[in-house]
């Protein structure tokens, strides 16, 4: 994720972080979420991820990627290497757990003006994963480093606003740590499409003043535009802020054509259907290549104005056939699953769930 990294101006000394505790019935919200796991801070230690340099994170990351690879068919090299880059450069906000001299977790946040972004957390599996009630399964150590990054989080003053999606993890993972942190979450699925039968380019039967084609870099400005209007008062703007004004959209895109937020972008399987007389663009399909089988789409969206008239449905078939022409046995999305009328969509086009993982949203309660 290519979100510019800002200095979270807490004062942290070998691991230990300097901050006022915020108070929950009495109790810090670290005393709240690990009562039960206490038993494990003799043998696990929670540090500063700036401390680290790449090297020491590789094996991690590489873990890490085998389980992307499993669950996902995704490649997670190119995301790992960034990830190096900012570790390196000792410019990326969070924390490692240590178990005597290894690193074997960890969780950072990036920053966009008042809003932070989780943007991962990994422990990794070892022999006492039987029980998630283990002081040291991946998942309790994965519940501390939350903790640790939630508590400094929610006690920068800067902080306004906190998104997570954390893709890899199973739906519930850790969603009552998150709602015990004042979070919302919301349940997304991710769907799969297999590419056999793709073998043909859809018929185009579009009005006169529609036309279809390729995307192409002079469409950045106006499909920031199209986003913003298709995404207003949808349940999507909730968890992702960035669709609710043009220069959000407008960010979400560079993320995502020009610095491979998710997967290398693909122009070829990417459309745009234009108004002749509006001269913008009134629906697009955005896709990129994940791994050498799998494709997946970025974003669809159709203006208000011109839905119910089948063009998701076509432009889900232009991508489809053209990721096919690529290579790619696959294609994937990701969809909230209180938007009924687009999961029905995905169903009814071949898609099935094949995972369901949590976002989850905290907004800082409006001061005075």
């Amino acid at each position: 994720m290519q979100l510019r990294l800002a200095a979270t101006g807490v004062k942290v000394t070998a691991g230990v972080f300097l901050l006022s505790i915020r108070v929950l019935g009495g109790k810090s919200f670290r005393q709240v979420h690990t009562a039960n796991t206490m038993a494990a801070s003799t043998s696990i230690e929670i540090l500063d991820l700036r401390h680290f340099a790449a090297p020491v994170l590789r094996p991690v990351l590489e873990m890490e990627g085998e389980l992307w690879k499993q669950r996902l068919h995704w490649d997670y090299r190119h995301s790992a290497q960034l990830l190096m880059q900012y570790l390196d450069n000792h410019m990326l906000p969070g924390y490692a757990a240590l178990e005597g001299e290894q690193v074997v977790g960890y969780v950072f946040s990036v920053y966009e003006e008042t809003k932070a972004v989780i943007g991962d957390v990994f422990a990794v599996p070892n022999r006492l994963e039987g029980s998630l009630g283990s002081a040291g399964s991946a998942h309790a150590i994965e519940e501390r480093l939350l903790t640790h990054l939630l508590e400094l989080l929610l006690n920068s003053p800067q902080v306004e606003r906190i998104e997570s999606q954390l893709l890899l993890h199973p739906a519930g993972a850790h969603s009552s740590l998150l709602t015990g942190a004042g979070f919302e979450v919301f349940r997304r699925l991710f769907m799969v499409q297999p590419l056999h039968g793709h073998w043909a380019m859809p018929r185009i039967d579009l009005p006169g003043n529609l036309e279809l084609r390729v995307w192409s870099e002079e469409d950045l400005a106006p499909a920031a535009r199209l986003i913003c209007e298709s995404y207003s008062r949808h349940p999507d703007s909730v968890i992702n802020d960035q669709y609710r004004t043009v220069s959000g959209s407008m960010r979400f895109l560079n993320n995502i054509v020009r610095y491979s937020g998710c997967g290398v972008f693909s122009a070829p399987v990417s459309h745009v259907i234009m108004d002749r007389t509006r001269r913008e663009p009134i629906a697009m399909v955005l896709g990129s290549r994940v791994s050498p089988q799998s494709g997946h789409i970025t974003q669809i969206c159709v203006h208000p104005d011109y839905r119910r008239r089948g063009l998701a449905r076509l432009l889900l078939s232009v991508a489809s056939f053209c990721f096919m022409r690529q290579g790619a046995t696959e294609i994937s999305l990701t969809v909230t699953e209180q938007n009924a009328e687009a999961s029905d969509l995905y169903l009814a086009e071949g898609y099935v769930t094949q995972h369901v993982f949590d976002a989850a949203v905290w907004q800082r309660p409006y001061r005075a």
